[in-house]
């Protein structure tokens, strides 16, 4: 039984991503019209994005953006594949969608912050400091934003008690975030308060026991005694 678009649209937004997936890929598209082959290129690489086959994903959303009929879908696209190229280290490739969508008049705190994201990936922390503050600039209270810049600017001693507040204001905005419990404690710790820094991480760590990068802060700091 050939599978329905609209059945496989319904099951991704209900977070069934393998279902939506199975259910996309039986579609018969024999009668499709451009804008549905379309659409449904778009939902394939959305599943294979939530289901982490990044390979897969990049082949469809890469559909979708060379059509380039629909300038939203393309503009969902480029910043899918910015996420998927800054998560595999693809940071250059990253910056290259990101870019065509601002010299194509789009702008967004999203996209200066995963911007911001690449270039500190690439270790060019000066841009990526100039990005994030582009990002806060549009929402100065946008909390990816916010703990961004305040963990660069502790974590290269370019102004650690600014680092601090930011990271500060990062928590406050999302509680429960354990990156930015994670940023906060190390802020505490690159400004000298131990005691902070280790309850601050153990709560990151609790969260996400094996995340290397919070075990790594929390080794360091424990060092530190």
């Amino acid at each position: 039984m050939a599978g329905s678009l609209q059945t496989g649209i319904h099951l991704y937004r209900s977070k069934r991503w393998d279902a939506a997936l199975n259910e996309l890929l039986q579609v018969d598209t024999s009668t499709f019209s451009a804008e549905e082959n379309a659409e449904l290129a778009y939902f394939l690489g959305l599943c294979y994005t939530k289901l982490e086959q990044f390979d897969n994903a990049l082949l469809y959303l890469e559909q979708v953006v060379t059509g380039a009929s629909n300038p939203l879908r393309t503009y969902q696209c480029r910043m899918t594949l910015a996420y998927i190229y800054s998560i595999t280290g693809r940071s250059k490739l990253a910056e290259f969608e990101l870019q065509q969508l601002i010299e194509k008049g789009f702008e967004s705190v999203q996209i200066y912050a995963t911007m911001a994201y690449a270039a500190y990936a690439q270790k060019h922390y000066d841009e990526a400091i100039d990005l994030y503050q582009k990002a806060l600039d549009l929402e100065r209270d946008n909390p990816t934003a916010l703990n961004g810049l305040g963990y660069i600017l502790a974590d290269t001693d370019r102004d650690i008690r600014r680092g601090l507040i930011l990271c500060k204001k990062a928590v406050e905005k999302k509680p429960q975030n354990p990156a930015y419990m994670d940023s906060l404690g190390w802020a505490y710790f690159k400004n000298g308060e131990i005691l902070e820094a280790r309850t601050w991480l153990r709560r990151a760590l609790d969260l996400l026991p094996q995340h290397p990068e919070i075990k790594q802060h929390m080794k360091t700091v424990l060092g530190a005694d």
